[in-house]
């Protein structure tokens, strides 16, 4: 059993890395949407497309983000290996207009997907 103290740590570390991800979007971004209105967001995902951690930014991407990935990689299954990334334009499944993208950059662990 995991002590109490133990899962604020890895929650804390979960939902720095996905802090951090928005300040590396932030960083590389032409679009003043991203660098001065901060419009995006950034989370992680478990294998099972479950929300796992997210950043503070703005949430509502959120809700398409988990369909998106869930499609996303259910089109692409044992198609993609470590370094792949997906990235979606699909307003019916990804946005909400069409300036919203999906990136999705999945976690492997001895060729299997686990985040």
């Amino acid at each position: 059993m995991i002590d109490y103290t133990t899962v604020e740590v890895i929650k804390g570390a979960l939902i720095y890395a996905a802090e951090e991800m928005g300040i590396s979007l932030k960083k590389s971004a032409y679009s003043p949407n991203i660098k001065e209105r901060m419009d995006h967001s950034c989370a992680l995902f478990s294998h099972k497309r479950e929300l796992i951690a997210q950043a503070e930014h703005i949430p509502v991407h959120l809700g398409s983000m988990a369909l998106a990935i869930k499609l996303g990689l259910e089109e692409h299954e044992g198609e993609l290996n470590q370094g792949d990334m997906l990235l979606l334009n699909d307003p019916y499944i990804s946005g909400t207009h069409l300036p919203d993208l999906t990136l999705i950059a999945p976690i492997f662990h001895d060729e299997r997907i686990i985040g």
